[in-house]
């Protein structure tokens, strides 16, 4: 799964709710297709890694796809049954913030049926609503 080598600060504050829309990775750059946030939030290094799976599992190696988004913010948990206090809890898992407009993935090398299909497999996965884009339409 993704996740940072290194990072200045080993915990993070959690920060507001995401405001705004996305202005950079808004449109699709590298491929010809891509997959497009329409709601804020996290999306956690394991989801990301199963959205993966799901374009590539469909397109069997027919393309390329490429990876939008980086995990780098820190969560931290707290162990089950602990009392309050006690400090704050270890890294648990690293997520990425997105914003409505940020394209999560894209993918080039394959026919507009299966990048449909194989990116609308990949929405499933995500936590935030997703629309497919083109390179014209985005």
């Amino acid at each position: 799964m993704l996740a940072p080598k290194k990072v200045k600060h080993r915990k993070w504050h959690r920060g507001d709710q995401v405001k705004g829309k996305a202005t950079r990775m808004a449109k699709v750059s590298f491929g010809e297709y891509g997959l497009k946030s329409l709601q804020a939030g996290w999306i956690s290094a394991r989801q990301i890694e199963s959205a993966r799976r799901a374009i590539v599992g469909h397109i069997q190696r027919g393309g390329e796809v490429f990876i939008r988004i980086f995990p780098d913010k820190p969560i931290t948990a707290k162990g089950n049954e602990m009392p309050m206090g006690k400090g704050k809890g270890a890294v648990d898992h690293y997520i990425a913030v997105v914003k409505p407009g940020t394209v999560l993935f894209e993918m080039r090398g394959v026919d507009l049926e299966s990048a449909k299909r194989s990116m609308q497999l990949a929405g499933y996965k995500l936590p935030v609503k997703t629309k497919f884009v083109s390179k014209e339409l985005s």
